[in-house]
């Protein structure tokens, strides 16, 4: 399977065959699932209403059980106690145990996250061998301790110390941590600190019992809007001792661990929305077919069925995205293994290359979860509202999604300025198109006929056109503005949103194409009538966010060529009927009383 490098996306075309798609997982990751979602359906399902009355110990008790079924080991390797089933089942995993509640949501990410993988990534072997079978059996539970109250997207700015012994021994860490993830429960934190006047900060494991705190105080449960079974309290450190050999990695690299480790989150909370989703569609629908109004269902009314329709497109589109970027990493790791990197350097390098994805995709997911939960209220209506049925709770647990892994306007930033430094470092060629794209704005363009009889010929060709969009503003956009770029927020913002779309229309369109031509057209009617559906939302989009940009830092002839250039590259041919797609994918959901794909 030939993988591209990440961001380039945006320049090279992919064949369908060269992505990976939920049809393939293997016989061993279908059972996974089915065994993931059996303990969901039976330990947690039934008894959902137990997060909502932040119930800490039922959260404890099913992280316990987990951890007895092995699910808190699945990316671990064998020689720490784990399963070492790869990043796709890692993915799949997550996926599926995030689906009933977003508190075990962030309780599992937390710990099998970013709990145990900055030790697997950066810990030396001693303190992989000390601590991680611990974290993979579930005997002990960790948290990551970064954000302070001063020092929360700009992460590296943090003032918890870190200060040697005066017999060089050990560290003796003070300050304070808040929004800490599993606090209540954990035995491991990693803890961030600055050694003197360091430019960076520096990771430390730091062991945390009750019954002998060692100078650590923790706050009281944090009050929340949603996930109010995730323990999440504040965390105090007053001359904590911290043994030499337990800093991570070295001095000074707290702040790649911690971007690094967040790139993994990223992508694993694209995974966490899913099933979440899933299961509000499916609520949604049999809600609707049961509900009476007007001596009819309400899932009849077309008004109804564009919300079913759109909230399955949208999710159908995640997991598209999502399992396609995972696949990708899978297949880098895979890469540098074979050419002789540890496991431990191939995992690290596999998941910074397409840290750009990771980005996008946590901000599409979290977005996606906020809409779909939102109008699975709308679909419940006065009900939706009550804590009577499942919709509101699903609603306030979406919400943190666009909030921690870094927000959502950071990601968008991110995203684009992760892209642009592959282009200055010369990993990517950007200039070449997109001085390419602006050159062919002022040829005359071509009015022959194409043939668009072959599936997704006319949609393809409309997202390589998406893609010259972007080259073109981002390409201006450095010129114009340089170095000072950076400070143009709305503008890259903007870019980030077009990339955005553009990724998740070629997943879908790439996913659609290939589970054809394992089946056959007539059997994907459906799927294929989200991709067209989805892509006609992200042309909207696209032009919608272009435009912004364009009219906002250029002028005159200037202006006109490149508003020009976006009306040619969102042009169809041949307008697909949009109501009539949302009505076929809604009916396909109706009569099967459940969201089916």
């Amino acid at each position: 399977m030939k993988t591209i490098k990440g961001g380039e996306f945006l320049l090279k075309e992919t064949k369908a065959e060269n992505i990976f798609i939920t049809e393939d997982f293997s016989e061993e990751q279908i059972m996974m699932k089915e065994s993931v979602r059996e303990f969901i359906d039976k330990e947690v399902w039934p008894q959902k209403e137990r997060f909502e009355k932040s119930d800490y110990a039922f959260t404890e008790e099913i992280m316990n059980k987990a951890g007895e079924m092995g699910f808190l080991s699945i990316s671990v390797p064998e020689e720490y106690g784990g399963m070492g089933m790869g990043f796709v089942s890692t993915m799949l995993v997550c996926d599926y145990m995030s689906g009933s509640s977003g508190s075990l949501a962030t309780a599992y990410g937390a710990h099998t996250g970013i709990g145990t993988m900055p030790i697997l990534l950066y810990g030396t072997e001693e303190q992989k061998k000390k601590y991680v079978p611990k974290l993979a059996s579930g005997e002990w539970f960790g948290s990551y301790c970064l954000t302070e109250p001063g020092a929360g997207s700009d992460a590296n700015s943090g003032k918890t110390k870190a200060v040697l012994s005066e017999d060089d021994k050990h560290y003796l860490i003070n300050g304070q941590k808040m929004w800490i993830s599993n606090a209540g429960f954990c035995s491991l934190m990693i803890v961030f600190a600055r050694i003197e006047n360091d430019k960076n900060i520096t990771a430390f494991i730091v062991e945390y019992d009750s019954e002998n705190p060692n100078g650590i105080t923790l706050g009281e449960e944090e009050h929340k809007l949603g996930i109010k079974a995730s323990s999440t309290r504040q965390v105090f450190y007053n001359d904590t001792i911290v043994p030499l050999e337990n800093m991570l990695s070295e001095r000074g690299k707290g702040f790649k661990i911690a971007l690094n480790s967040l790139n993994i989150g990223r992508i694993k909370l694209a995974a966490a929305c899913l099933d979440a989703c899933r299961r509000v569609i499916t609520e949604a629908v049999k809600y609707s077919n049961e509900r009476k109004q007007f001596n009819t269902a309400i899932a009849n009314f077309g008004a109804i069925q564009y919300k079913i329709a759109e909230m399955a497109t949208k999710t159908f589109v995640t997991e598209s995205g999502s399992y396609r970027a995972a696949k990708d990493i899978q297949n880098k790791i895979d890469e540098y293994v074979a050419s002789g990197s540890s496991l431990q350097e191939a995992e690290l390098k596999g998941v910074e290359e397409y840290a750009i994805e990771c980005a996008l995709l946590k901000v599409y997911a979290s977005e996606m979860a906020q809409y779909v939960t939102d109008e699975g209220i709308q679909i419940f209506g006065g009900m939706g509202f009550s804590q009577d049925t499942p919709m509101e709770s699903a609603w306030r647990d979406a919400r943190i999604g666009r909030i921690y892994e870094g927000t959502n306007e950071i990601n968008r930033l991110l995203s684009v300025g992760m892209l642009l430094k592959k282009a200055f470092k010369g990993e990517l060629d950007l200039i070449s198109p997109a001085m390419e794209v602006v050159n062919n704005l002022m040829a005359i363009p071509s009015f022959e006929t194409l043939d668009y009889s072959e599936l997704f010929s006319e949609e393809k060709e409309l997202l390589n056109n998406l893609k010259k969009i972007f080259l073109m503003i981002a390409g201006k956009a450095v010129e114009t503005f340089g170095i000072d770029l950076e400070q143009e927020q709305q503008i890259i913002s903007s870019a980030s949103d077009i990339m955005i779309q553009i990724y998740m229309a070629e997943s879908t369109i790439l996913k659609v194409e290939k589970l054809v031509s394992k089946t056959t057209e007539n059997e994907c009617k459906v799927q294929i009538a989200m991709a067209k559906l989805n892509l006609y939302n992200a042309v909207e989009e696209i032009n919608t966010k272009g435009k912004e940009a364009i009219i906002s830092f250029t002028t005159s002839d200037e202006q006109k060529m490149l508003l020009m250039g976006l009306k040619r590259f969102t042009k169809y041919t041949n307008y697909p009927n949009i109501i009539a797609l949302r009505r076929l994918i809604a009916q396909k959901i109706i009569d099967e009383n459940q969201y089916c794909f």
